[in-house]
């Protein structure tokens, strides 16, 4: 199977080859966010949370993939939870576009699927926002987080859930329970 990995390995050995024929390898040439994805993607794929898997539709699309994040403890243990990722070609410059495709009652992820990490803005008012150094492994660890340590209910996006949480810990671990029943599984 063509691999976009496998794919830059062959443009490099091509390219070597022509290098006296600059106008063939320039149809050829390979966005810097691919060049960076095959080696964020090998680094997350070496350093993914047991709680996290990543599957790609296409291998030769790095830019876009799927995770799943099945939390091991708090609230969410046992859900199972699907986020589309797509790297945009700004990258990374920008950060990737991240969207929670599984219906979830969280104060940080809104029922339609909207996500408030601070490291997926790129101006944060806490500086904890996107930059250039930031990697692939850096989103999936913040997502992964938001099950746990980065559940945050004083500064929510989902507001009632919030509310809920402040008003009746117990009815809105309920209410989660059953959100995971009818849609985390």
């Amino acid at each position: 199977m063509l691999t976009l990995a496998s794919k830059l390995k062959r443009d490099d050995g091509v390219r070597g080859a022509r290098a006296a024929h600059p106008a063939s390898d320039s149809a050829r040439r390979v966005s810097v966010r691919d060049k960076l994805l095959v080696k964020e993607v090998a680094e997350l794929e070496a350093n993914l949370p047991g709680t996290c898997q990543v599957s790609f539709a296409d291998p030769n699309k790095l830019h876009d993939f799927q995770l799943t994040v099945t939390p091991d403890e708090g609230y969410y243990q046992g859900g199972k939870f699907q986020f589309e990722i797509e790297v945009p070609d700004a990258y990374n410059m920008v950060p990737p576009k991240v969207r929670c495709l599984t219906r979830i009652w969280h104060p940080n992820i809104t029922e339609t699927g909207e996500i408030c990490l601070s490291l997926l803005r790129e101006h944060s008012i806490d500086g904890t926002g996107w930059a250039p150094t930031r990697t692939l492994k850096d989103v999936v660890w913040g997502l992964n987080s938001l099950f746990t340590d980065l559940l945050n209910f004083d500064d929510p996006l989902n507001i009632e859930a919030a509310e809920h949480h402040l008003r009746d810990k117990e009815d809105f671990r309920h209410k989660v329970e059953d959100y995971m029943k009818r849609y985390a599984r």
